[in-house]
């Protein structure tokens, strides 16, 4: 019945107040900033393609899952980028599918290349109060479920060399109102903003150090941070620890598998002063890199 009770809180608190549209929660967006920020499409001059799939706090009933699913490609001889976007996030009787086109024009700026990228697309919005248990089912303010579909555009900028990267991005610029079928109005979506930095240090011929931070900002909402500390080892594998806000701790695993394919893993444990230890965390992404056209870079790159 707790559970059941906390479900509903949740539910009211992020639908019922602002219909529960907060961007999906990433950790690997270290290998495939793509997801957090347009101006990535076809930066590293190539093809690339991932599936993503994050189980948020197991255990708990209604947590949030995200599947994400995008591609990216570097045309007109590395000049632009455009790529596909498709993420479904789901928490509670709450869920989200988003499609979005992404298109990015590149500079070259000496051994440094800047990009400037927007997407645009569409959010759906839907919530089936049937998936909950409610104590009064009767109760006129989840009488209806509710489902709408609104646009999106989104933009972001990237600077990115072999030793550094540096994004700031808005994935989602359209701050929207919805009305509910009681008649009553919320506000459907407050702007995300990331800054997403890296750096690699050389640590001889082999291995190579890559801290990175990315810093999150909400309106209503204290700033996030994560730090990512990854160790390479022959550019083909990763291991690496993190934390975000000092609340919940995690390790990172990957490897690149003939130059192609790439595998990664997330492991978080939240601490009590978010859920809990006992609702831990796993995101996994598959991911695919190719050099299709005559002009593709094809060399390994560091971001």
């Amino acid at each position: 019945m707790k559970k059941y009770l906390l479900l509903i809180i949740i539910n009211v608190t992020c639908f019922g107040l602002s219909f529960g549209q907060q961007d999906p929660l990433y950790s690997q967006y270290i290998n495939n900033p793509m997801v957090i920020n347009p101006a990535y499409a076809g930066l590293n001059n190539n093809f690339n393609a991932s599936l993503s799939y994050r189980t948020q706090w197991g255990g708990f009933e209604g947590n949030p899952t995200t599947v994400n699913v995008n591609g990216h490609i570097s045309l007109v001889d590395n000049r632009v980028g455009a790529g596909l976007l498709i993420v479904q996030d789901k928490i509670g009787n709450v869920t989200n599918t988003e499609f979005q086109l992404a298109g990015a024009y590149k500079l070259q700026l000496e051994d440094v290349t800047f990009s400037f990228g927007m997407q645009a697309g569409v959010i759906n919005f839907q919530s089936d109060f049937n998936k909950l248990n409610l104590a009064d089912p009767g109760d006129p303010a989840f009488a209806g479920n509710e489902n709408l579909s609104k646009p999106n555009i989104g933009a972001g900028v990237a600077l990115k060399s072999e030793r550094y990267f540096v994004g700031l991005s808005v994935p989602r610029l359209l701050s929207t109102t919805f009305k509910s079928s009681m008649g009553e109005q919320f506000d459907l979506y407050n702007q995300h903003y990331y800054l997403f930095g890296g750096y690699v240090f050389n640590m001889g011929t082999r291995i190579r150090l890559k801290p990175s931070v990315l810093l999150k900002s909400v309106k209503g909402s204290p700033l996030s941070t994560d730090l990512n500390f990854n160790l390479n080892i022959d550019q083909l594998y990763t291991a690496g620890v993190f934390t975000r806000n000092f609340n919940t701790y995690g390790i990172q695993l990957g490897a690149l598998l003939k130059e192609q394919f790439r595998l990664g893993y997330t492991f978080e444990i939240p601490t009590a002063g978010s859920v809990g230890s006992q609702f831990n965390t796993h995101e996994i992404m598959l991911g695919v890199r190719m050099s299709l056209l005559n002009f593709h870079d094809r060399s390994l790159s560091n971001f």
